[in-house]
């Protein structure tokens, strides 16, 4: 290229004029140069492209940020909190997530360590509002018998005996208040209003959103619908509730419906499949014996994206009897029933996402689409208003169990209401919830819009509650040092992909290529492990799985077998409910390779991490309030982080 001799005087006259007039871009060379200060430069066309990307961030459009938030939570406008004591409602919810100081429905002040990024309100739709409408004596509620009935027991204290009531209206999906789309309006306007008033783009986010509940047979069908839009266009439907139907395709419709109707984009977030007795992720469409097929498989994941993998009433990542070979499989584990039903055979292998992943890949080699590729996160099903997540930090399922020495904080049933004809004990308890859990997502600003793509996208994780910060990518070419790379994300988004996405047709002689970073949250425990939990089907069509370990803290080593079989250890005190991070790292990170990839085999892989050991929240408890902490849950327990995976499809 053409070099040329310029005084830094006239290079400076240039960089102020900009060389407007200069159409052919380059210099002329009849003016005298200083001898004292020269310059080489390029042509002004080039020079002026440096100037240009001086600032090289400018047109970055990858997502810098992981914003942590909550997706699920419930106020008193949830008829199922209202009736066990929340007072709490859309508006207090929102500034608790906020950071700000709110009293509980029990009379405490709390206030969250750090504030969320973003929340939302998803309180059930079959007759939302009604504790709230009952407290305040309203005429919609008090001119139906049936309402003044449950008013009466409500307002005696009884409120287990209004929750039977309301129940038994609930599960034969008969509403009390049939063709009052006032009262439900009017409620849902609350809801929508709160958002709108707590939603500030950029630095918090307020999604509209409610909860669908369908449970037939006591067995947990429950989705949580998240819109895109704001309050003008959520205004103009109402809530598809369990009184509508009980079937997920009809939610499917309705969210098409309301998109037609009101421009309304939203999306449906399943959970609590570890209580849905198999329904969850079945073979057959809903209520038949019907396979489900490719048009069904492109429906769910069309309006289905994410799953909600981790949340108060358990873990629902993997289980022990399913995983036998995986040592951290048996993490807050409810596999006894749903909330009215034991388990029978065959029901949990329907319930767990690694293993719904694992059927996805068979239904994609059989019929060319796999109805069960989400992505994964996690989020409280708090029915408090209070979204806490941390174990020294426990405001429980119900604000009826609040932090006390009372003893129902650790007795209240949770599932197992109806005697088992075989006598089968499959009751959970309050003290067997889970001080959980996180949706995090990895977006470019803090909007509804931004974050409501990302999670489309599934480019998300769960954690079980505290605020790892992963980021994983996937690709061909990526070599060791890339780990070490100062431009990480911008290098691993232009040469690979990340979590969420698909890879395709390995090159000929290629292997999957990982780069993984895991970070402590700031505020808790040091890491144990970061591992790849991989599936993958073989050339019959059959599924498997394998767990590697792929780094790891202090000076452990990992075997021949891609595992770490020496434990990291413990500085859990159980009688001051106390840790320390004198063990495990504050970062882990790795460059790692598929050893056993198979260009043919069709594939996942997604990114568990692993904190050190810490204690439960029962253990906090026991020593905060000096009550004996019980002893059918374990002292301490290991935070973790599951991402998103990674798909590998072959060449079709």
């Amino acid at each position: 290229m053409k070099k040329i001799l310029l005084s830094s005087a006239l290079i400076s006259t240039l960089l102020l004029v900009g060389c407007n007039s200069d159409k052919k871009n380059t210099v002329s060379t009849t003016n005298k140069v200083s001898s004292k200060s020269i310059a080489t430069v390029t042509t002004l066309k080039d020079s002026r492209d440096k100037r240009d990307s001086y600032a090289p961030y400018n047109k970055d459009n990858f997502p810098k940020n992981v914003y942590f938030g909550d997706t699920h939570l419930h106020t008193a406008y949830s008829t199922d909190a209202g009736l066990f004591g929340a007072t709490i409602g859309p508006d207090e919810a929102y500034r608790f997530a906020k950071g700000e100081v709110v009293v509980s429905s029990k009379g405490t002040k709390t206030r969250l360590e750090r504030p969320l990024d973003f929340l939302v309100v998803s309180d059930h739709a079959e007759n939302l509002g009604l504790a709230p409408m009952m407290a305040e004596g309203n005429p919609m509620v008090l001119e139906n018998e049936w309402g003044r009935k449950i008013t009466k027991l409500y307002n005696e204290g009884k409120l287990g005996d209004a929750y039977a009531m309301w129940g038994g209206r609930v599960t034969t999906s008969n509403d009390p208040f049939a063709g009052n789309t006032k009262m439900v309006q009017d409620m849902w306007n609350v809801v929508v209003d709160a958002a709108e008033k707590h939603n500030e783009p950029g630095k918090f986010t307020a999604f509209i959103g409610f909860e669908w509940t369908s449970s037939p047979k006591g067995s947990n069908l429950h989705r949580n619908i998240i819109f895109r839009n704001g309050g003008d266009a959520a205004k103009k439907v109402l809530p598809f509730s369990v009184y509508d139907s009980e079937n997920p395709e009809d939610l499917w419709v309705y969210l098409d419906n309301i998109k037609k109707k009101a421009g309304i984009t939203a999306f449906a977030i399943p959970h609590g499949g570890n209580l849905s007795n198999g329904l969850m992720f079945d073979d057959v469409r809903y209520g038949t014996t019907t396979p489900i097929d490719a048009a069904y498989a492109k429906n769910r994941m069309e309006h289905e994206p994410l799953y909600e993998v981790t949340q108060m009433k358990g873990d629902g990542e993997a289980n022990p009897k399913l995983s036998p070979n995986d040592e951290f499989a048996d993490f807050e584990t409810w596999d006894k029933g749903s909330f009215a039903a034991a388990k029978e055979p065959g029901m949990i292998e329907k319930e767990y996402a690694r293993e719904a992943y694992k059927r996805g890949l068979v239904y994609e080699n059989k019929f060319g689409v796999n109805p069960f590729k989400f992505g994964q996160i996690g989020s409280t099903d708090s029915h408090t208003g209070l979204a806490t997540t941390t174990s020294d930090n426990f405001y429980g399922k119900i604000s009826a169990v609040e932090p006390s020495e009372r003893k129902d904080r650790y007795s209240e049933m949770v599932t197992g209401f109806l005697p088992d004809p075989q006598g089968r004990d499959y009751a959970l308890y309050a003290r067997h919830t889970a001080a959980s859990g996180l949706a995090a997502v990895w977006a470019n600003e803090n909007t509804r819009g931004d974050l409501w793509d990302a999670m489309k996208k599934k480019e998300v994780y769960a954690t079980t509650g505290t605020r790892i910060r992963v980021r994983v990518f996937a690709g061909w070419d990526f070599v060791q040092n890339d780990i070490n790379r100062p431009d990480f994300a911008s290098y691993g988004y232009t040469n690979g992909v990340p979590m969420g996405s698909d890879l395709n047709s390995a090159p000929q002689g290629k292997s999957p290529k990982f780069l993984i970073r895991a970070f402590r949250d700031a505020d808790w425990a040091n890491l144990d492990r970061i591992q790849v939990i991989k599936g993958w089907t073989d050339a019959k069509g059959d599924a498997h799985e394998r767990v590697y370990d792929v780094a790891v803290s202090g000076h452990r080593t990992i075997g021949q077998d891609g595992r770490c079989r020496e434990s990291v250890g413990s500085t859990v005190n159980e009688k001051e409910a106390f840790y320390d991070n004198s063990i495990g790292s504050p970062s882990l990170q790795t460059y790692w390779v598929d050893p056993d990839f198979k260009a043919q085999q069709r594939a996942f892989y997604y990114v568990r991490v692993l904190e050190i050991p810490t204690p439960r929240w029962t253990t906090y408890d026991a020593k905060y309030y000096n009550v004996e902490r019980p002893k059918d849950v374990p002292v301490s327990i290991q935070e973790r982080a599951y991402t998103s995976p990674i798909w590998y499809n072959p060449k079709s």
